[in-house]
């Protein structure tokens, strides 16, 4: 299992430098940057995320790039779109303050260079360092991620168990219709469907619309505290658990029925084991092999990719809503840092999802098969 384990992690090292290269490589070839975003917001052009970030530098540059436009040197072969009528030491700075006076190749070598003690630089558009915005954000999608899929889980596996225990029943039939239905919704639909009703769209005003917690949060007892925090879960929990539910829900009783005809599950009936010691003393610990080794990937994806939308919906400021910003700004020291810390744990999660598999069943020996 060492091996194994070394072979992984040693693997780990080309596949994230694939992919941090291929996102460079597709990023020098999109239109605009942050040197065109500047430029936009000198010229009053902007009306994208940046120009709504607080500590935007349209000020600093406006006062700057206004003096030295008035010089009447023109940079009317510039590259950058909207360049006109600045100066062209003006642009070189910009160029300089981001990094583009370099070469493609030694942007990205020192890019790599610098991922690999986790410094992250500073956002472009705010004075703040990269990895502090990351932990400002951070509780918000833990707070998605490990919830809802907790509760996917703790429904999903009884739900399954005893769809598997009672196929083709009606309880079977009807569930897994609700189960599908819930599946083919998506998320932010469901979502917006839960505001119209609950959050006072048209009907009920039960839940919050925005944030994790109440303004007066900080003087409310502990106990109110926990129940405030959950009270704003709520409604962002269910949205994203639609999907995750369902599939849970559908693989867990597939799982059972594969294990239930099996002939080990025959020979314990015919020793005169009941019928609960032989779902959960012979089946369940291999039916649930899958279920439970597919925890790490199901949380993780919960975690980083599940939340954007969602997140915008009920206006909560996490990781999915910065990483999307970031893009529309042409963030690219957000952008980078938050694809590299994602790409890492998930190629981490993955290994771990694998071990779990052993840890699970130690039967399963990955020592004999190949990365």
């Amino acid at each position: 299992m060492t091996a194994y384990i070394i072979r992984r992690i040693l693997f780990m090292i080309p596949t994230l430098l694939g992919i941090m290269l291929v996102s460079f490589v597709v990023v020098q070839f999109a239109p605009g940057g942050p040197v065109e975003r500047v430029i936009a917001q000198l010229s009053g052009s902007d009306t994208g995320a940046t120009s709504r970030i607080s500590g935007s530098p349209s000020g600093d540059f406006g006062a700057r790039g206004q003096a030295q436009g008035a010089s009447g040197l023109d940079a009317a072969n510039s590259k950058y779109r909207g360049a006109q009528g600045l100066d062209p030491e003006f642009i070189k700075s910009l160029e300089k303050q981001f990094g583009f006076d370099k070469p493609a190749h030694e942007r990205f070598g020192l890019m790599l260079w610098n991922f690999l003690t986790f410094d992250f630089g500073k956002s472009y558009f705010r004075d703040v360092k990269v990895i502090d915005l990351i932990k400002e954000k951070l509780p918000v999608s833990m707070s998605l991620g490990i919830w809802m899929t907790l509760l996917s889980y703790l429904i999903s596996i009884p739900l399954g168990i005893r769809k598997a225990v009672a196929d083709g029943s009606p309880f079977d039939v009807w569930t897994s219709g609700v189960v599908i239905i819930g599946y083919a919704i998506p998320g932010f639909l469901f979502a917006i469907l839960l505001i119209i009703l609950f959050a006072g769209g048209s009907f009920w005003d039960v839940f919050p619309l925005r944030g994790l917690t109440s303004e007066n949060w900080a003087q409310l007892p502990w106990w109110k505290k926990v129940l405030d925090y959950f009270w704003h879960l709520t409604l962002p929990i269910i949205s994203m658990g639609l999907s995750a539910f369902a599939t849970i829900t559908l693989l867990t009783k597939n799982s059972f029925l594969d294990e239930v005809r099996k002939q080990y599950v025959l020979t314990a009936r015919a020793k005169g084991c009941s019928e609960h010691q032989v779902l959960y003393g012979h089946v369940f610990r291999n039916a649930m092999l899958i279920v439970i080794a597919g925890f790490p990937g199901a949380f993780v994806h919960a975690f980083f990719s599940g939340s954007l939308l969602i997140e915008t919906i009920f206006s909560l400021d996490g990781l999915g809503l910065l990483g999307f910003e970031s893009v529309l700004n042409r963030d690219y020291a957000v952008v980078f840092a938050t694809l590299y810390i994602f790409s890492l744990i998930g190629l981490v999660v993955n290994l771990i999802s694998d071990l779990t598999y052993t840890w699970v069943d130690p039967r399963i020996d990955f020592e004999t098969r190949e990365v």
